[in-house]
């Protein structure tokens, strides 16, 4: 990028700060479970601001972020590759029922990209989750800068295995676990989180909450 666009482009940046009251957290998080939160700025997930989610296996990144993205109000976006939709009864079963759920698909990861920023600026929606591995540190802040300031919140599902300087809030890494009661069960670890506390714990979904266990 030649210097005269880089500014242009740091210009841009500034001005939609300004238009959204220059950022920061003004709803209130989402709560997770209570012994998460407390690693948590706020007491939960921020709103107004961009999270990613590194899956272990798909199932687990796709429930995580339908528990998120159901602790939401109003209709959410899920955008995933045509050929990674996900399977809309699984995710009403962990709290984000069909009817408030909007597929996408998109062949090339820009159309992903793009969808996941203008879904970010658009009123009306709970939030958006975008299925995308590679993701550079100027696309990061870009949808960062598009939910900055809103009552929206964006999360990104990628592989465990990419990761690399990103301008997401948090960063969380999932994986399934096997539990003798046959609940849907995590390994659940916070990676970093702007002005939170590393940690990591093991959750099971029952009767609508997520449950906070002792690792084994």
């Amino acid at each position: 990028m030649a210097p005269s666009e880089a500014r242009l482009e740091a210009l841009r940046d500034q001005l939609a700060r300004m238009e959204r009251g220059g950022g920061g957290a003004a709803f209130p998080p989402l709560p997770l479970a209570p012994a998460i939160d407390r690693h948590l700025p706020g007491g939960g997930l921020a709103r107004g601001a961009l999270h990613e989610i590194q899956m272990a296996d798909r199932n687990a990144g796709f429930a995580f972020a339908a528990l998120i993205l159901g602790r939401s109000t109003g209709p959410v976006l899920w955008i995933a590759p045509a050929a990674d939709t996900p399977w809309a009864p699984g995710l009403h079963c962990l709290g984000l029922p069909p009817e408030r759920l909007l597929l996408a698909g998109y062949r090339q990861p820009a159309d992903g990209l793009w969808l996941l920023e203008e879904a970010l600026r658009t009123p009306g929606l709970g939030g958006a989750v975008l299925r995308l591995d590679v993701l550079d540190l100027t696309a990061s802040r870009r949808l960062q800068l598009a939910v900055e300031g809103s009552p929206r919140i964006g999360l990104l599902l990628r592989a465990a295995a990419e990761h690399g300087p990103s301008s997401a809030t948090s960063r969380w890494r999932v994986a399934s676990h096997p539990d003798p009661a046959l609940r849907p069960c995590w390994q659940l670890a916070l990676l970093r989180c702007r002005g939170g506390q590393p940690a990591a714990w093991l959750v099971c979904h029952e009767g609508g909450t997520l449950q906070v266990e002792a690792l084994p």
